[in-house]
């Protein structure tokens, strides 16, 4: 089983090895050991936190096989972004030239540099590593984090984004930055995305293009890129589309993948997601269960995992939910505790 948990100074290597794995492009896992480290020392800090509003807290969290306990895979949510450093982005306006004495009338894509995004709630981070791609691992480990900002609203902003990986080749050749990189940088796609990575950010301020960049003056490949993500980011991008994100125009300054937001009220797995007490029975009874997904209601010992649930009929089980022992012991609690959980959409196999 697949259990979703918070990161631990124990850790380290197991996201050393994953930050190598994920490759160039992936900002948020930096291949740095002080960084990585600073990442699981924040993390520690926001799940000891009792915050009364979003902050500063940086939750981090590990995909654990509970057969094995290897770690294979992390998944982030930021509180808030922009508030200790610059957030920045472009948002895909229009500009109308026109002359009514000529006839002319040209509508024209331009890119402005901003932070409009400051203060909001980010999900960031997710990997999953091959050998682990199977089922509905991939699933958990992105949309744990919906009922976890559900359960804990005092901890988020109303508005949640998601950066995505844009277009590069394997050897980490953004078509988007190599013209940025040739007009106004004087430095590579990697260098600049490791830069960003480890924090230093003083650079995109100091060299980024302060007025609007016309999209038709880029090259025909820095064009195509915009708006566009990574082959790899495709399937991350449907999920987030089925649960209700959409794209505003922004995109990233680096290689121009969109972001995309959603408010978290409306995303769909908090929409069909309830809170209940459980009841631990014998795995008999949820035989014909549905899967579903399913954490605790707990910040420093939370807990995620996919298992069936049956909702109890008898006046004894009635608004409880039922699930089995192996669950139970999965998300660390017992009969009676409080459970946050939502379909997954389909029967057990």
């Amino acid at each position: 089983m697949l259990i979703i948990r918070p990161i631990r100074d124990s850790d380290y290597a197991a996201l050393y090895e994953i930050a190598n794995e994920s490759g160039i492009g992936f900002t948020s896992l930096p291949v740095n050991e002080n960084l990585l480290r600073k990442k699981i020392d924040s993390a520690n800090a926001a799940f000891a936190s009792t915050p009364k509003c979003p902050g500063p807290e940086s939750y981090l969290f590990v995909a654990e096989n509970s057969e094995t306990g290897e770690v294979v895979g992390t998944s982030g949510i930021e509180a808030t972004v922009g508030l200790n450093d610059a957030f920045y982005h472009y948002h895909v306006s229009k500009v109308v030239h026109a002359s009514r004495e000529l006839g002319v009338h040209n509508t024209v894509d331009i890119l402005m540099f901003c932070n409009d995004y400051t203060g909001v709630s980010e999900i960031c981070t997710l990997f999953l590593r091959e050998k682990a791609r199977k089922g509905l691992s991939g699933r958990l480990l992105s949309k744990f984090r919906f009922l976890f900002m559900a359960q804990h609203p005092e901890r988020f902003s109303d508005t949640l984004i998601a950066e995505m990986r844009g277009v590069s080749d394997d050897n980490g050749t953004s078509p988007f930055w190599e013209w940025l990189e040739t007009h106004f940088f004087s430095v590579d796609f990697p260098t600049a995305d490791y830069l960003t990575g480890i924090g230093n950010k003083v650079f995109i301020a100091e060299l980024m293009p302060k007025y609007p960049i016309y999209v038709n003056l880029l090259s025909k490949a820095a064009q195509a890129c915009i708006g566009k993500v990574h082959e790899k980011t495709i399937p991350a991008l449907r999920l987030l589309e089925q649960e209700g994100f959409k794209s505003r125009g922004y995109v990233d300054i680096f290689d121009a993948g969109p972001t995309i937001e959603a408010d978290v009220a409306n995303i769909t797995t908090v929409r069909n997601s309830r809170c209940c007490e459980v009841l631990i029975v014998d795995d008999s009874r949820l035989a014909n269960a549905q899967m579903h997904y399913i954490i605790n209601t707990q910040i420093s010992n939370f807990r995620a995992c996919v298992g069936k649930i049956v909702l109890g009929e008898s006046e004894d089980e009635q608004g409880k939910a039922l699930i089995s022992q192996e669950t139970a012991k999965a998300l660390l609690v017992d009969s009676n505790c409080q459970i946050r959980f939502a379909p997954c959409g389909q029967k057990p196999a």
